[in-house]
């Protein structure tokens, strides 16, 4: 399965070449428990395996889950479960572990079933760019085909019940992943986090909640979930985005017409740096790679397509970079893979 995937990119990844666009991906999170069973913090070895048993059993009747692929946790090394995450399939509190789970990943990846992190379940499903309704309702019939053969835990008065309580209630998270670098450019970016937060929107990093932003990466996701329906919370979602697409937008038109010379200097400058370098961190090349995108959405660099560029964000992680070699590599060996992989992809 593996092999397979670091050949074949994510629908949800790959952009047309000449595409120009803020919004790289959109994800629906569902959260749910059974009720016959207690939750995950308070289920024995024995209770979880019953868990991922029944989960699988009622995955494999659904429309998108029934030719998935289920990996056991315990089954896979720390570069695997460190690969699922950089692949945004899987969290990574879920990888840290130790008790029986599951991941249910559909065979293009645009699905996924964790089994047993902080809930019994936790759903989702990823499109490219701004889609979050086509998202919701892909996600909306997944949950339905499940309930059909697993009683949910459910409250009348509350809605879905999840182990955390900002959780309570749809049980339903919705993201939409950005890229604004000229938000972070024009020292702007933390007035849109404090903004959008007073009215219930976190801005998080690149693997969501605890992570930090890398090439000017930004997760933005409804924090309330309890006395609002799922569309409501989607539809919010989608208008924020779309108003911080309009001001990311905007200061990239101010860029371009102030200052030409510095976006091109820039954009040049990333662009000899990660063709003739030698040695790169994660983190260097993750936001040279930042500028080579903007420099391609704003028409000033062609050197390289959007396609390429997007595909690199994800290959040169740590984990990917290992699959890729066919073998764990230092810190120092993956500088170096890294570099190499970048100079020939370029």
């Amino acid at each position: 399965m593996f092999e397979k995937m670091i050949h074949h990119r994510p629908p949800w990844l790959v952009t047309p070449p000449k595409t120009k666009t803020i919004a790289i991906s959109s994800r629906i999170r569902l959260a749910r428990n059974m009720s016959d069973l207690p939750f995950p913090g308070q289920c024995n070895d024995e209770q979880r395996v019953e868990v991922i048993s029944r989960v699988v059993t009622a995955a494999k009747t659904t429309s998108l889950l029934r030719k998935a692929n289920v990996l056991k946790l315990d089954s896979l090394s720390q570069i695997d479960k460190q690969f699922l995450v950089e692949r945004h399939l899987v969290s990574p509190e879920f990888i840290q572990q130790e008790t029986p789970a599951t991941v249910i990943i559909s065979d293009d990846e645009t699905c996924s079933l964790m089994v047993n992190e902080e809930d019994h379940i936790r759903m989702q499903v990823l499109r490219i760019e701004l889609n979050l309704e086509e998202a919701w309702e892909m996600i909306n019939q997944l949950d339905s085909e499940l309930e059909k053969s697993l009683p949910y835990a459910f409250s009348s008065k509350y809605g879905y019940l999840t182990a955390c309580p900002t959780n309570v209630g749809t049980g339903l998270r919705a993201s939409a992943m950005l890229h604004l670098p000229a938000l972070v450019h024009e020292h702007k970016i933390g007035s849109v986090m404090s903004a959008v937060g007073k009215i219930g929107i976190a801005v998080r990093g690149l693997y969501g909640e605890s992570s930090e932003s890398k090439g000017n990466m930004f997760q933005i996701s409804n924090q309330v979930t309890l006395g609002q329906d799922e569309e409501n919370i989607v539809n919010q979602l989608h208008q924020i985005v779309l108003r911080i697409i309009e001001h990311e937008n905007k200061l990239r038109d101010a860029l371009i017409i102030n200052k030409p010379h510095q976006i091109k200097n820039d954009v040049g400058r990333a662009y000899g740096t990660l063709k003739y370098a030698e040695i790169l961190t994660s983190e260097e090349a993750t936001e040279l790679l930042s500028s080579l995108l903007i420099g391609t959405d704003l028409q000033v660099f062609d050197k390289v397509d959007r396609t390429v560029v997007n595909e690199l964000l994800i290959d040169i992680q740590p984990a990917h970079l290992q699959k890729m070699y066919g073998k764990k590599l230092t810190a120092e060996q993956r500088n170096l893979y890294r570099a190499k992989v970048i100079r020939e992809r370029l």
